[in-house]
């Protein structure tokens, strides 16, 4: 299955496990890169320090190309640009910020670099800035997100029609049939996250991967705009959120409800109460935890199985 992306990162499958914070490290990115998919650690819950320990191990757990995803939101970001460097990592997924930042930077020592967008303006200001290839990720994804509430089954195409360089679909993929319906709407290929939040090699809690595993339709919502758009499971954590919103909160107010850690409490802690639940609405689809391995593979054999569909279409 070779194509822009396979060889832009020399791997099997144009498959990117995403770097979700508390979710993603070395466990999961080694496991993701050894099926011949690009795994990527996710550096957003990582002090320095921790990322480079991530790093090297992710090092004697695979030989094949994995990567490190950075949101440019968070502080020390030097600090883990310089590691990045000096475990020489090749390939980086930037995030929530600026990409003109840092793509020069990075570039300028040897390594890939792909931006996550959720516009078609912001892509082709990554294009400008010059990345290698986007992520377009629809607001049916978890984590942080876009304001325009733009689905992935539009902003696909949308991007697509103008941008040159190699694109990413991300939003709601967790199947092989969602990874080929945006494949045909101009993808070179997809990002998967919640997915692989319900596997046994993710850094999630049990507890939350249980919550992930029981999510049904309408278990998840978009939230916390005026930070950083932020989709959620439904817990007392987001019905706080919501009796604040009843009060026409100041930025300044939401920020002390979300407090601190408050993400790591409730994915890496499996506090189900007060934390705060990550993940995709596709967590509607995702019905058991299993290995990496089992994952990529059914993703493959169901993405083969549709491809054989589309002539009697």
């Amino acid at each position: 299955m070779q194509n822009r992306i396979t060889q832009l990162f020399n791997i099997k499958y144009p498959i990117i496990q995403a770097g979700m914070v508390w979710n993603s490290g070395w466990r999961l990115a080694s496991a993701s890169s050894n099926t011949g998919i690009l795994g990527l650690i996710g550096a957003g819950s990582m002090y320095p320090e921790v990322l480079r320990e991530h790093i090297q191990k992710c090092k004697k757990a695979t030989n094949k190309p994995f990567g490190v995803n950075v949101p440019m939101l968070y502080p020390n970001i030097q600090d883990i640009m310089n590691i990045i460097v000096e475990e020489d990592v090749k390939i980086v997924f930037t995030s929530a910020g600026n990409p003109k930042t840092w793509t020069s930077w990075l570039k300028n020592r040897g390594i890939t670099v792909v931006h996550v967008v959720s516009s078609v303006k912001f892509a082709l200001k990554a294009q400008e800035a010059g990345v290698d290839a986007v992520v377009a990720e629809g607001f049916e994804a978890g984590g942080h997100n876009g304001r325009d509430e733009t689905t992935t089954l539009t902003l696909i195409p949308m991007v697509k029609e103008q941008i040159k360089i190699p694109l990413i679909a991300a939003g709601g993929i967790a199947t092989g049939k969602a990874m080929l319906a945006t494949m045909i709407l101009g993808a070179d290929g997809v990002q998967i996250g919640s997915r692989f939040v319900a596997s046994d090699e993710s850094s999630a809690h049990d507890a939350f991967k249980q919550v992930v595993v029981d999510a049904k339709e309408g278990d998840t919502q978009l939230t916390l705009k005026e930070l950083a758009p932020v989709r959620l499971i439904k817990n007392k954590f987001y019905d706080d959120i919501q009796e604040l919103y009843k009060k026409a909160p100041t930025v300044e107010e939401l920020k002390n409800l979300l407090g601190r850690a408050r993400a790591k409490k409730g994915m890496f802690e499996g506090d189900l109460v007060e934390g705060e639940l990550e993940i995709g609405q596709i967590a509607g689809l995702i019905h058991d935890v299993k290995p990496v391995a089992k994952i990529v593979e059914d993703i493959i054999r169901e993405f083969e199985e549709a491809k054989g569909i589309l002539p009697k279409l």
